[in-house]
């Protein structure tokens, strides 16, 4: 924990969310056209973007668990960073879809276990600062807005297929600023009383929150699995691309500097509410004026919403009712049940819909989960309680 605010904390904690989003900069825009460019079908591909979310059904528990039983977070982020990034050079040897499907479960099992614990880390040694999680958590925001934009001009230029080269640069900027991240004290903990977490994930506000973010989610796989292509197939280039996701999450970062404000003057149930009804008119908006810009503009404008307002309200929800002893695990059932479970079910789900129908049809399918998720965090949602 640290007693101010420090200048060097500051720039050490957002050092590794720059170049992590960076990398999701890099795959999640043009992964697909990636993958659609080596031949893939659209069922293959969408299972093979499942696969970013797949693993985090057990990767975080696991690392998490770690994490909370033997205090050494920071060791077990760089672990993660570098073993990652040595499965991912797998990709090089260009394999077949059931090679690809390996190489990329491998990859994320360990890619994967950088995130959840580095929340915590984070939101600890900003102690009772933690409003300040969202200026530290936009430099995230930025590396993404860099990387897509920058990836999807030399796009422009070159081969979709040599995508994965472009990537190293970021791989080695992981690599370094995971031993730029503030130490622990590696204390290990004591087990927690038996039932104790038990009773945390069976109380019918928490399922609610889960469920909720679980729609969420899942109404998100054809957005993180066919946006770019639906928007090729609408007659937009990598550049154009890339721009419009760049857009959305310039949204997200305006969203992570003012949501300090929000959460003071409107509850977490408020602010969830508006966020989801957003997001339904959000994928309604993609799937059927995709042709005008204006729209689509705006469109992309409500990540701060769909993503930027829910993922903070979240990250502090989960401190709120996990406490201290139970964050680790806390943090990785919220990677593992919603970004995980939600979005490979998701992923894959719009795979369907887009080999059955087209790829607005799988945008409908999102307001659809939308539309579910809004009537059960209407009943069910409640503040978490204060530690």
């Amino acid at each position: 924990m640290i007693s101010h605010w420090s200048i060097p904390i500051y720039w050490r904690l957002s050092n590794l969310y720059f170049w992590f989003f960076a990398l999701l900069g890099g795959l999640l825009p043009y992964w697909s056209l990636y993958l659609e460019g080596r031949g893939f079908s659209y069922l293959e591909i969408a299972t093979l973007m499942a696969t970013i979310q797949l693993t985090k059904i057990v990767a975080p528990s696991v690392w998490g668990w770690l994490g909370d039983r033997t205090g050494q977070r920071v060791r077990l982020v760089r672990f993660g960073a570098i073993t990652g990034s040595l499965f991912f050079a797998g990709v090089f040897m260009e394999p077949g879809f059931y090679g690809l499907l390996l190489v990329m479960l491998a990859f994320t099992f360990f890619w994967n276990a950088i995130l959840p614990l580095y929340e915590v880390i984070t939101l600890r040694s900003l102690g009772t600062q933690r409003e300040k999680y969202g200026k530290v958590r936009l430099w995230g925001s930025v590396g993404f807005i860099g990387a897509v934009a920058l990836v999807g001009g030399i796009l422009e230029l070159i081969p979709i297929t040599l995508l994965p080269w472009l990537l190293l640069p970021v791989f080695a900027g992981i690599a370094v600023s995971a031993f730029l991240v503030p130490s622990e004290r590696g204390e290990r903990k004591p087990p927690a009383p038996k039932g104790s977490l038990k009773a945390i994930v069976t109380h019918p506000a928490v399922v609610t929150f889960f469920l909720m973010n679980f729609l969420l989610q899942v109404s998100h796989g054809a957005y993180y699995t066919f946006f770019s292509i639906h928007l090729e197939q609408h007659g937009y280039g990598k550049l154009a691309i890339g721009l419009l996701w760049s857009l959305g999450v310039l949204a997200e970062i305006g969203l992570f500097l003012v949501m300090h404000r929000l959460t003071r003057n409107f509850t977490v149930r408020q602010i969830a509410i508006a966020a989801l009804a957003l997001t339904m008119i959000r994928w309604v908006l993609i799937a059927e004026v995709t042709d005008v810009v204006a729209v689509l503009i705006f469109a992309q404008l409500l990540h701060a919403a769909s993503y930027g307002a829910l993922h903070a309200i979240s990250v502090q929800y989960i401190q709120g009712f996990f406490g201290q002893h139970h964050h680790g695990q806390g943090q990785a059932l919220y990677s593992g049940l919603t970004f995980g479970a939600g979005g490979a079910l998701g992923a894959w789900l719009s795979g369907f819909l887009v080999d059955g129908f087209s790829t607005s049809a799988a945008f409908w399918g999102g307001a659809a989960a939308m539309a579910i998720a809004i009537v059960i965090t209407w009943r069910g949602l409640r503040p978490p309680p204060e530690h």
